[in-house]
């Protein structure tokens, strides 16, 4: 569905490029449906019905927002998902993914695979809506670089740009966006970088799932404390040697997690 070039964003005046969505879902009547709205509230919305195509897509177009099926031909909503997530153009973007499915192992899979939040099927306009103005609202690496650029990559609200750090061996650069371990590059989405910086330049400071919450969702509506485990557990699998085994992210049962100690 194509709308307006111009879009007013809420609480302002001037006129700014719409925000671009990306519907992935190969049931056309939902597809023409969530376009629709996604229209209505001034967004402009592409909609394909596979996964090749969205692949194609994704490695092409840089995007603000997708919104995947998980049941959809070609490669299905989990494999699309860690291919955005594991490349350039979008492997930041919010991620909201559908499914008529409603175990919590199903729901588990969908957010381990790299998704923000997850939706079942029959789901209501205004929560689909909701859940994607909160997706939306969250800071977003512009394609470009500079101070500006950099601020967000960290997740900052300040002037200032947050200095690197290095501990244990883990050497983090907010204004490159970089992680480097053991002198390998290690590549992250914004929420792993955010909570991975977070927590090593507090090494030794434990925080609890709901601070966790606040700081890195920044009062999102719809996530819970299980959202925080599951970015913990995704962030072990790409710093950690033995994930199971954990060096840098620790657990403290019972209160939330920690960077390990820096020994003086």
């Amino acid at each position: 569905m194509n709308v307006s070039p111009e879009w007013i964003a809420p609480g302002k005046t001037e006129k700014t490029v719409p925000p671009r969505v990306l519907v992935v879902e190969d049931e056309p009547n939902i597809r023409e449906l969530v376009c629709l709205h996604l229209g209505l509230e001034g967004y402009a919305c592409d909609g394909v019905g596979d996964g090749p195509e969205a692949l194609k897509r994704t490695e092409s177009e840089r995007f603000d927002l997708i919104v995947l099926d998980v049941m959809i031909p070609g490669l299905d909503g989990l494999g699309v998902c860690r291919a955005v997530r594991r490349g350039r153009t979008n492997h930041d973007v919010p991620i909201l993914m559908l499914t008529a499915r409603r175990e919590e192992s199903d729901k588990v899979a969908g957010l381990e695979s790299g998704a923000d939040d997850y939706l079942t099927k029959p789901f209501g306009v205004r929560e689909f809506i909701a859940r994607a103005r909160a997706l939306l609202r969250r800071p977003r690496v512009p394609a470009a670089g500079g101070a500006g650029a950099a601020r967000l990559r960290n997740g900052a609200t300040g002037d200032e740009v947050s200095p690197p750090i290095r501990v244990h061996g883990v050497e983090i650069d907010p204004a490159r966006r970089r992680v480097r371990i053991e002198a390998r590059d290690v590549d992250l989405t914004d929420q792993e970088f955010r909570l991975l910086y977070l927590l090593a330049s507090h090494a030794g400071i434990v925080f609890s799932r709901e601070a966790l919450l606040s700081k890195i969702w920044r009062g999102d509506t719809f996530v819970t404390v299980r959202s925080v485990d599951t970015l913990v557990k995704r962030l072990r699998r790409r710093i950690e040697r033995a994930p199971a085994r954990p060096r840098f992210l620790l657990t403290v049962w019972g209160v939330g997690y920690k960077f390990a100690d820096v020994q003086v």
